[in-house]
C-alpha cells in the first residue's frame, strides 16, 4: 500500500517540481541542473524499488513485536490513537534522524539524502536504499505500546509526504509557523554544511523537538547556505551514492589495529577515526567555496539520459504495482534491470565511455526478451503492436547511444 500511494503521488511531485522550476526561472534563480536532478530522482526511484523488498523486513519486525510483545491493543478507529501515533512517530523520527547524523552506521544510509549540492524539490525525492536495514529499530516503541500496523504505516507515510514541500528555496520565512513546524526555512538550515548550521533542525513535521533538545537554529538572512556534505560525493553513480560511507568506514575498520575501534567506529560520529589511522593521515579541510560537481554534458547526451530515465520511470512504476503478483525470481531480475539502467544513466552523465557496454547489454536484454517471449518480465502479456513499438524503441536507443557516445571524449573509467 505504501508503494502504491507513493506511486500515485508521483505525478503530483513532478507537477510541483515543474512549478518550482518555472518560478525559480522567473526569479532569475536557476536552481535546477539536469544531471543533479536526474541523479536525485534516480536515487528516489532506486529507494522505492529496492524498498519493495527491504520494507517487508522492517514492517515484518514491527508486526512481530506488535503481535507478541505489545502492552495494549489500541483501536485503529480512534481519532486520539491516530493523533498520538503521529506525534509519537514524529518524536521517534527526530531521534532516528538525529542519530543518523551522529553515528556512522546510520549516516551511511542517510548521507544519500544530503549529497546534492543544490536544494530544490527534486532533493526531497533523493532517498536512501539502505535506510530500512536499521531504521525500523527506532519505531519499535510504537509496536510495544500497541499502535496497530495500519496506523503505523499511515502515519509514517504522512510524516514522509509532509517533508516533500520543505525542500525549496522559493518559500521564505513563515513567522509563527517556523516556530512550531518544520518549514522550508528550518529545513534549509538542516541541509547546510556551514559550521554554524551543521547538525541542526532534525524534526520531521514538528520543529519543537529541536527546540526542546537543543538542536534548533534559525536561518540567518546574512549567511549564504552551502549545501551538500563535508565529503562531497562527486559522482552521479547511484550505487556508489548508497555505498560510499559504508566503504569508507569498512576500510577504516579493516585497517585499524585496535579491535575495539573496529567495532566502535560504526557507532561513532562520521568525522571520527581510530587514533592509529588519524596519526597516519594528513589533516583534512573543508572549503565552503569549493566548485560544485558539474561535468559538462552535450545536448544529445542530456536528451538521451532524460528519455531513458523517463522510460525507466514508467517501468519502475509498473514494477511497484505488480511485484507482489510475480515470482520472487522475476521480481529480482526486474529490479536488477531497473537498477542497471539507473546506474548506466549516472555513468553516461559522467561521460564514462565504459558505460556504453552495460547500457548496450541492458537494451539488448529487452530485445532478446521481446524476441523469445510476449511477456514483460512475466508480469503481463505484450500485444503485437506493443512488441513492435518496444523493438523500435530499443533499436532507436541503441543507434542513438552509439552515435552520441562512441566519438565523444570521455573519462573512460568506472568511478570508484
Amino acid at each position: 500500500m505504501h508503494e502504491k500511494i507513493i506511486t500515485f503521488a508521483s505525478p503530483v511531485f513532478f507537477i510541483l517540481i515543474a512549478l518550482e522550476f518555472i518560478v525559480a526561472r522567473k526569479r532569475q534563480r536557476h536552481l535546477y541542473r539536469i544531471n543533479d536532478s536526474l541523479n536525485s530522482l534516480s536515487l528516489g526511484v532506486m529507494s522505492q524499488i529496492i524498498g519493495a523488498f527491504s520494507k517487508l523486513f522492517s514492517i515484518g519486525m514491527y508486526a512481530l513485536v506488535l503481535k507478541y510483545l505489545s502492552l495494549f491493543n489500541l483501536p485503529s478507529d480512534s481519532v486520539w490513537v491516530w493523533v498520538a501515533a503521529l506525534l509519537l512517530y514524529d518524536f521517534l523520527y527526530y531521534w532516528l534522524h538525529r542519530m543518523g547524523h551522529q553515528t556512522n552506521l546510520l549516516w551511511a544510509a542517510h548521507v544519500v539524502h544530503h549529497q546534492s549540492e543544490q536544494y530544490n524539490l527534486s532533493t526531497a525525492l533523493r532517498q536512501t536504499s539502505t535506510g530500512p536495514l536499521f531504521g525500523w529499530i527506532f519505531y519499535l516503541p510504537m509496536a510495544l505500546i500497541g499502535f496497530p500496523l495500519d496506523v503505523f504505516i499511515a502515519v509514517a507515510l504522512i510524516d514522509l509526504l509532509y517533508q516533500f514541500w520543505v525542500h525549496t528555496e522559493q518559500i521564505g520565512k513563515l513567522g509563527w509557523f517556523d516556530r512550531i513546524f518544520v518549514s522550508p526555512s528550518n529545513h534549509r538550515v538542516h541541509h547546510a554544511v556551514n559550521d554554524m548550521y551543521l547538525d541542526k533542525n532534525f524534526g520531521g513535521i514538528l520543529v519543537i523537538w529541536d527546540r526542546l533538545f537543543g538542536t534548533f537554529i534559525e536561518e540567518r538572512d546574512h549567511v549564504a547556505i552551502v549545501y551538500g556534505t563535508r565529503k562531497p560525493l562527486r559522482s552521479w553513480n547511484p550505487l556508489w551514492a548508497n555505498l560510499e560511507v559504508y566503504e569508507q568506514v569498512w576500510r577504516d575498520a579493516w585497517h585499524t589495529k585496535n579491535w575495539l575501534d573496529k567495532l566502535q567506529i560504526w557507532l561513532r560520529p562520521p568525522n571520527w577515526r581510530p587514533a592509529d589511522l588519524l596519526a597516519q593521515s594528513a589533516p583534512t579541510t573543508f572549503n565552503l567555496q569549493r566548485p560544485i560537481y558539474d561535468p559538462a554534458m552535450s545536448k544529445a547526451t542530456t536528451w538521451y539520459c532524460i528519455v531513458q530515465f523517463i522510460l525507466l520511470l514508467q517501468a519502475a512504476t509498473h514494477f511497484l504495482l505488480v511485484y507482489k503478483s510475480i515470482s520472487a525470481l522475476n521480481a529480482t531480475i526486474y529490479v536488477s534491470w531497473l537498477v542497471m539502467g539507473l546506474w548506466c544513466i549516472g555513468g553516461l552523465m559522467e561521460r564514462g565511455r565504459i558505460y556504453l557496454l552495460p547500457e548496450t547489454v541492458r537494451i539488448l536484454c529487452i530485445l532478446v526478451m521481446n524476441l523469445f517471449t510476449a511477456n514483460w518480465f512475466y508480469s503481463f502479456a505484450l500485444s503485437t503492436p506493443i512488441q513492435a513499438l518496444l523493438t523500435a524503441t530499443c533499436l532507436i536507443s541503441l543507434v542513438g547511444l552509439w552515435l552520441i557516445f562512441s566519438r565523444q571524449k570521455t573519462h573512460g573509467h568506472l568511478p570508484h
